[in-house]
């Protein structure tokens, strides 16, 4: 029993910190966003997009659109993850409390 609850303990925390990794990158791209939709603010009337290689000009109205959404989603993925963080962590810690006194015995 103490082997099956201890691999359970294990794959839990492997997914608690794949979750983690996510939560880091889609936070890291939402700052970039945060910082690209305040420079697209305070430029002119010019902006440009880079596309692979190229730097194009683009209306400014469709970049932000296109940030502004960008911006929503990453939010919602990270509201997504936090659900499923909340839950995952409290079984992980209730089964790392069990293994702890099953060891202690």
């Amino acid at each position: 029993m103490n082997d099956e609850k201890f691999q359970e303990l294990q794959m839990l925390e492997q997914n608690l910190q794949a979750l983690l990794y996510q939560k880091q990158a889609f936070n890291m791209e939402l700052a970039e966003t945060e910082s690209a939709l305040k420079e697209l603010k305070k430029s002119g009337e010019d902006a440009y997009k880079i596309v692979g290689n190229l730097m194009i000009k683009t209306d400014k109205r469709s970049i932000q659109e296109e940030l502004e959404k960008k911006q929503k989603m990453l939010e919602l993925k990270l509201k997504s993850l936090e659900k499923q963080e909340a839950p995952l962590t409290n079984q992980a810690e209730k089964i790392r409390e069990e293994v702890m006194k099953n060891l202690k015995k």
